[in-house]
């Protein structure tokens, strides 16, 4: 059962009053939240996500959209930003894993995605930004998480 908004209104109105507003960020944590979800076959609060920010990311905004697409929450101990940073060259590595157990995903957002994230940021509005980050394939790499 995958978790899912109605429509693409649905999700920026919620990344929006989660986060304070809509940027880029905020669908692509959206986008990787929901492909985990799928990849892992998982149902509402059945994951658990571990991210790490860099010092080249702006804020840790990626971690709020992933947080609404997987239900994963701080208040149940199921969303974490970890103290440690992430390497240089990314803007964050999240690896989401099943709640209870079994092999996980490493998700990598790359620092060059600044240059593409901050004109979307710039230039359009929710709606865009949405539209923009749903079309594009090249913003994360996704591979086992270690074990």
């Amino acid at each position: 059962m995958a978790v899912q908004a109605e429509t693409p209104e649905e999700w920026i109105t919620l990344g929006a009053r989660v986060h304070g507003a809509f940027g880029a960020f905020i669908p692509l944590g959206i986008k990787i939240g929901l492909n985990a979800v799928k990849r892992l076959d998982a149902r509402p609060r059945e994951l658990v996500v571990t991210y790490y920010d860099s010092n080249s990311s702006p804020c840790a905004c990626f971690a709020d959209g992933i947080a609404i697409a997987t239900y994963a929450s701080v208040g149940q101990r199921t969303l974490t930003i970890a103290p440690e940073k992430a390497p240089d060259g990314t803007l964050a590595v999240v690896i989401i894993r099943p709640r209870k157990g079994g092999p996980g995903l490493k998700y990598t957002i790359p620092a060059s995605d600044l240059a593409k994230l901050g004109p979307m940021n710039k230039n359009l509005d929710p709606r865009g930004r949405w539209d923009a980050v749903m079309k594009e394939d090249e913003l994360f790499t996704v591979e086992d998480a270690p074990q």
